[in-house]
């Protein structure tokens, strides 16, 4: 469950975690009916079919039929249908009534369609980035093996192993843990992660999170192993009781709230306008029932209730084009955020860097190569049971060195935090003596160090010697390479667990020196992002100068850079200015991260994250667009809104180019929309106003709106100009309210030049000759509305400088076509609707050419004015 704000819990009831927190692990084991062998395939099948899949509620589409009676709870579906009751009962003719069911039909139809393969769509996509969990199970023989299994299979008895980076999966009991550190934070809010133990025995069951014996669903391990027992899944989890109630409640992004504010901007419009047109054709006619159908049927037109479907229709159709280049959306308006994006926050490994970490050299402390370097770091790489690095697996493939391995085994380890930034490992010999093998960061290393071996002697480690072997690596960091420090201990044969303070007074051996040289295409990737105005920064956990070096080979400015030290005593105020200069951010914990992405945010910038690993998870839930991999831990999986199947940052700027294209679509539709309403309800006051009949009937606008609204439907399928996708676009609606007012006045000009001509030119001008009049408007009203479709989906001039995609060229002019052939057709004849003489045509594409240049200058002088158009 992916929820971005964290919240408090309030104490639970007596779960099934609480009640079995303290009993011993043998009756635990017992009363769950299983082993630490694990549980067979019968048993599995028989738990998975009486508790059901190990899930909890979340947001997932509704039952098909509930979609469909989704579509029609809109306003603009309920005016329509409003309308139709009243006609009804009012009218003899069911004309009426069938053309606005044909609407209604179409639009809930198309809505519920475009929503239903849009959640079917999103879902598949979903399903492609699994979470699994580590468990022990019996095969057929009865043997025991440690087996990936999807966390949704996951059963309560199920034996499960967690190592630093896992998600939780399950309500579980500890039956051992060795320096397990969990973050509850999905629960409580608290970034700092809480301390488990697995002793069974009495204790205080007030508040289960306080439990130290139990783990909960959804939190996850920042360091330390721990082996466990599911003793509850799915909904009968804590995660999962809370899961009911928070399950579709999420805070709303600025994509939510911009289509929100565009809606009730056209809604209160509508609910001034429409009293208005009301009352001035109910004293001007005396008919209020006709008015009040007039006003209706003007406040369908006025309504974009194709919205909720061009919005859906534009994010799954984004949504399917990412996919294709290995971009997994996992919440769909995520997609806005993406195109939005303006700083990209990236770790260092993997992104800039080919990921493929090899051991470079292995050291003493002067600088030449030695081989108990590389054993000893061997040793510490080989037996560690938690979550093997990259460096880790360079280590083990560097040379066999199994034989050395063989003489060993181990006792036991002090696993990796981001904290220390080392782990340890404790093996033991032929000698039965305890050797405690250290490895991590050079500064945190040193720290622990009292001596050192030189020359096959130990001598005292004095602050010179550490200021020589810090500037030994230090060179080795200038030229790309990674260092870590390699150090032992000895101690003598004893039962009681080693612990942090065990890592000290240590003796340091060596150094691993690694390297991870940059991808080719990084610096391509990165200029193709700033090209589109997207400034990428590194915030990294890995040492400064390795960082500076990768950095400026792939041409990111590295003249400043700040350690995650620098940052930590700073305020708001003196961070933001920090930040606004500096590029390269390094040795950072994951708070630091977090601290930077809120800054950015507090500047006004829309900001990315890409990062994998657990440390990166606080930075991932407060970015405003959080991206992960399809190989990151579980808990940045999680905590991410998009997943990339590729870590390469082209495959992410092909995403902020969908991600641009599918809200450049959506602002064309808003505007379009916007701005023919404007318009048309000043031609229909002026109408209104000056006519003795109606300036078209309510069953015409009905079906100009639909045919209008159909003209809209291939929008989703456009392309976007080049100029428009270089820059992040956000919601605006102030500009949407400028746009409105600026270009919907141009076609009530030439409504009105219309009018003038069917009054005067064709003696339209009484109740006796009103069809030829509402013909007139009704062809040039929606030709007009159309061509508008190809004049504000660019800046350019459309048929010239930019052209429109082939569905959208198909679909206006089917559309224009339909509308000229009405009202020679026998609907024509049903709504009300005569033909007109072939001259009317002549002056039609005089108005329309005239329309469309007039619009290419106001075009023009609203860019020079405002500088931008969508």
């Amino acid at each position: 469950m992916n929820v971005k704000t964290t919240t408090a819990a309030a104490p639970a009831g007596r779960s099934a975690a609480t009640q079995e927190a303290f009993r011993p692990n043998a009756q635990l084991l017992q009363a769950l009916d299983t082993s630490l062998k694990g549980l067979g395939e019968e048993a599995i099948a028989e738990r998975l079919d009486r508790d059901g899949a190990n899930r909890v509620s979340h947001e997932k589409p509704p039952h098909w039929a509930l979609q469909l009676l989704r579509a029609f709870n809109n306003p603009f579906i309920i005016v329509l249908l409003v309308l139709a009751f009243v006609q009804l009962f009012t009218e003899d003719d069911l004309t009426g009534p069938i053309i606005i069911g044909v609407m209604v039909g179409i639009s809930v139809l198309l809505s519920f369609t475009q929503e239903f393969r849009s959640s079917q769509a999103s879902e598949k996509l979903k399903a492609m980035v699994r979470n699994t969990a580590t468990a022990t199970r019996r095969a057929e023989d009865g043997h025991s093996e440690r087996i990936e299994v999807p966390v949704e299979e996951l059963v309560a008895g199920d034996i499960v192993h967690l190592g630093a980076g896992d998600m939780v999966p399950a309500d579980l009991r500890l039956l051992t843990a060795k320096d397990l550190f969990i973050s509850q934070a999905i629960l409580t809010g608290e970034s700092l992660p809480v301390e488990k133990i697995a002793a069974a025995g009495e204790g205080d069951t007030g508040n289960p999170l306080d439990l130290p014996t139990v783990c909960f669903m959804g939190t996850n391990v920042v360091s330390g192993t721990a082996t466990a027992v599911v003793v509850a899944t799915g909904e009968r989890t804590y995660l999962g009781s809370l899961a009911r109630s928070l399950s579709g409640q999420r805070v709303q992004t600025s994509f939510d709230r911009g289509v929100k504010s565009v809606s009730w901007l056209l809604l209160r419009f509508m609910a001034v306008m429409v009293p208005i047109v009301f009352v001035i054709n109910g004293l001007d006619k005396h008919d209020w029932l006709n008015a009040a159908m007039f006003a209706l049927s003007v406040a369908v037109g006025l309504t974009p209730e194709m919205l909720p479907l061009i919005v859906t229709a534009n994010l799954g159709k984004g949504a399917l084009a990412m996919s294709r280049r290995k971009v997994v959306v996992k919440r769909l308006n995520a997609i806005q955020n993406f195109g939005a994006m303006d700083v990209l926050c990236t770790d260092k490994t993997g992104t800039l860097t080919l990921d493929k970490i090899v051991l470079e050299r292995h050291l003493d402390l002067d600088g030449e190569e030695s081989d108990e370097a590389l054993e000893f770091g061997y040793l510490n790489s080989r037996f560690q049971t938690g979550l093997k690095n990259l460096m880790d697996k360079a280590v083990l493939s560097h040379r066999d060195l199994e034989p050395i391995a063989e003489r060993y085994h181990i006792v036991d380890e002090i696993p990796f935090d981001f904290q220390r930034r080392r782990m340890s490992v404790v093996v033991s010999g032929n000698d039965g003596q305890h050797l405690l093998v250290c490895k991590g960061a050079v500064e945190e290393m040193l720290l622990i160090c009292s001596h050192a071996r030189i020359g096959g002697n130990v001598i005292e480690l004095t602050d010179e010697r550490r200021r020589e072997i810090r500037a030994m690596t230090r060179e080795l960091n200038e030229d790309g390479l990674r260092v870590l420090v390699v150090a032992i201990a000895q101690h003598g044969a004893h039962n009681r667990p080693y612990s942090v303070a065990d890592e000290s007074g240590l003796t340091a051996v060596g150094c691993l020196a690694f390297l991870d040289p940059p991808k080719d295409s990084a610096a391509t990737a990165i200029k193709a992002l700033n090209h589109h105005g997207v400034a990428v920064k590194v915030i990294t956990g890995d040492n400064e100068a390795v960082t500076r070096k990768i950095c400026a080979e792939v041409g990111l400015d590295v003249e400043h850079s700040a350690l995650g030290r620098d940052i930590e005593p700073l305020d708001d105020a003196a961070l933001d200015a920090m930040v606004a200069r500096t590029t390269v951010f390094a040795k950072m914990s994951p708070l630091q991260k977090a601290r930077v992405v809120k800054s950015l945010q507090r500047q006004g910038h829309t900001v990315g994250f890409l990062g994998d690993g657990i440390n990166d998870a606080p930075a991932l839930r407060e970015a405003d667009v959080g991206i992960s991999v399809d190989t990151a831990t579980d808990i940045a999986k999680e905590s991410a809104d998009i997943i990339l199947l590729e870590k390469n940052l082209m495959v992410l700027e092909e995403g902020v180019i969908e991600g641009r294209i599918t809200f450049g679509n959506i602002m064309k539709y808003i505007k379009m929309t916007a701005s023919s309403n404007f318009g048309n309800v000043f031609s229909v006051l002026v109408a209104s106003a000056f006519l003795q009949f109606l300036p078209m009937l309510p069953l015409q606008i009905l079906v100009q709106n639909l045919l209008y609204d159909l003209s809209q439907l291939a929008i989703p399928f456009d392309r976007m100009d080049e100029e428009y996708l270089r820059k992040p676009r956000k919601w605006d609606a102030g500009d949407i309210g400028r746009f409105m007012v600026w270009i919907g006045p141009v076609s009530s000009i030439f409504d009105i030049t219309t009018f003038f001509l069917m009054w005067h030119v064709f003696g339209a001008n009484s109740p006796g000759h009103q069809s030829l009049f509402q013909s007139g408007w009704f062809i040039e009203g929606l030709l007009s509305q159309t061509l508008v479709v190809h004049m504000i989906r660019t800046r350019r001039i459309p048929f010239v400088q930019s052209i429109a995609a082939a569905p959208v060229l198909a679909l206006t002019a089917a559309i224009m076509v339909v509308g000229m052939y009405l009202p020679f057709s026998l609907l024509g004849a049903k709504i009300g609707l005569v033909p007109l003489p072939g001259v009317y045509f002549g002056y039609l594409a005089v108005t329309l050419l005239s329309y469309c240049v007039l619009t290419q200058l106001m075009k023009m002088l609203y860019i020079r004015r405002f500088g931008r158009w969508l």
